[in-house]
């Protein structure tokens, strides 16, 4: 007789590496030898109408170190080299806003990103953008964008951010339970959580978000339903949900490396998948509209994330501080990911340039399709009008598979994706990079 028992289909276990595409071309092929570049694009403006231009702050700050975290922050700074930093930033801020293709414009938003921005002082914050608006002028924004962790924040600290323009506060929840929260490495509490928000409703932003991971150490099925529940009642203006990655740099990954482990002890990514899936039917059923792979809104036509739909359209973005991220007329660069380096390099009058890359008109126009397949639709006229190409036939062939995997459709000439290949919507973005840029698929 023959054994007809069906063997499980293979889970996807997590492995390190970077899983969330955030730019192209990848920042792997970023390199030190095209600083000339950055200095290129600043010497003249735009010809014709400029894009919008956005400006981003990096606060590298923080309380605790996550185990998750791959991002340049400090956990042993001191006031005096605190004010420092933001002295830097400003002197940074200053020598670009007298660049000719800076001088004149105004930022359509603004972006605090860290790090942990609500780690400074009210009279920190006060001065720094009191500084920054007299040299860039945000009179002009449509979104004050600031990210915030609940233990931060106490309510003359988030009067302060309100006072200071802040419209769209995200607040970095995580989880919504204590021992998760603490074997991960966050630096707050429940508690502090429901403090926090009280204080930011009671100043009454124009939009709240709340993020939250699917699939830190040791989440578990029920926890990430309590998740679920908590969040709907606290009724954020919008949610976004992270799938967890593990990047090379993390403490989890040291963690992993010590021990021999090639698999992280986390969820692997089809838990990761269904349980995001879950969080946004629930969200769904309560009003909210699923607006991209990772965010769910109370109501579309009021809340809006202009930095990210921007900058994924083509906005040149202006980055200050150490190791932030910048576009500038086509081209990609990050600063030096020291704050020695970074303030040795004002000292001497240079722009703190690390790595850059120079993309050519195709680069851009495959960009700002992938990053616009993260929102789940994207319309072919628009790449007709902007780039004079056809996507659909461009990219026959990777939309013709991903279709028959049942991922998407084409529906009056726009690619919309399904909701199982949204949440799967990075993986997918690799078919469409140009072939010396395909480097190894992350499930």
């Amino acid at each position: 007789m023959s054994d007809t028992t069906s063997t499980p289909p293979k889970k996807h276990a997590t492995r390190a590496g970077n899983y969330f595409i955030s730019n192209y071309p990848p920042f792997s092929f970023w390199s030190e030898d095209n600083a000339a570049a950055v200095e290129e694009a600043y010497s003249a403006p735009h010809e014709g109408t400029p894009p919008p231009l956005g400006l981003y702050h990096h606060i590298p700050f923080c309380r605790k170190r996550c185990h998750f975290c791959y991002f340049r922050v400090y956990t042993d700074k001191n006031a005096d080299e605190i004010k420092h930093y933001l002295d830097c930033t400003v002197r940074e801020l200053e020598m670009m806003a007298r660049k000719p293709l800076i001088a004149g414009r105004k930022p359509q938003f603004v972006y605090f990103g860290g790090g942990t921005p609500s780690y400074l002082s009210p009279s920190q914050l006060t001065d720094l953008t009191d500084r920054m608006k007299a040299l860039l002028p945000w009179n002009a924004a449509e979104e004050i964008a600031f990210e915030a962790e609940p233990g931060t924040l106490n309510p003359n600290k988030v009067k302060a951010i309100k006072d200071i323009g802040v419209t769209r506060l995200s607040l970095g929840i995580e989880n919504f339970d204590d021992r998760i929260l603490e074997i991960n490495g966050r630096a707050h509490r429940t508690k502090e959580v429901f403090r926090a928000y009280e204080r930011i409703r009671a100043e009454g932003f124009d939009q709240v978000n709340i993020d939250l991971i699917a699939g830190m150490l040791e989440e578990t099925e029920e926890n990430w339903q309590e998740n679920i529940a908590r969040t709907l009642e606290l009724q954020p203006d919008s949610v976004t949900i992270y799938q967890m990655e593990v990047p090379y740099n993390t403490g989890i990954y040291k963690d992993m490396k010590a021990s021999g482990s090639l698999v992280a002890p986390i969820a692997d990514w089809e838990t990761k998948r269904r349980w995001v899936k879950e969080a946004f039917a629930a969200l769904e059923a309560d009003g909210y509209t699923i607006s991209s792979g990772y965010t769910a809104v109370k109501d579309p036509k009021r809340t809006k994330f202009i930095y990210r739909d921007s900058l994924w359209g083509g906005a040149d973005l202006l980055g200050i501080g150490v190791a932030s991220f910048s576009h500038a007329k086509g081209v990609h660069y990050q600063n030096l990911t020291e704050i020695d380096d970074y303030d040795k390099a004002l000292d001497a009058g240079r722009m703190p340039t690390k790595r850059a890359l120079k993309t050519t008109p195709e680069e851009r126009m495959i960009r700002e399709f992938i990053l616009r397949m993260k929102l789940g639709r994207v319309d072919a006229a628009h790449f007709r009008d902007k780039y004079d190409v056809d996507v659909l036939e461009r990219f026959a062939a990777p939309l013709a598979q991903i279709q028959s995997e049942g991922l998407l459709n084409i529906e009056d000439s726009a690619i919309v994706l399904n909701r199982d290949g949204l949440l799967c919507v990075d993986n997918l973005l690799h078919d469409f990079f140009l072939p010396q840029h395909v480097t190894d698929k992350i499930v």
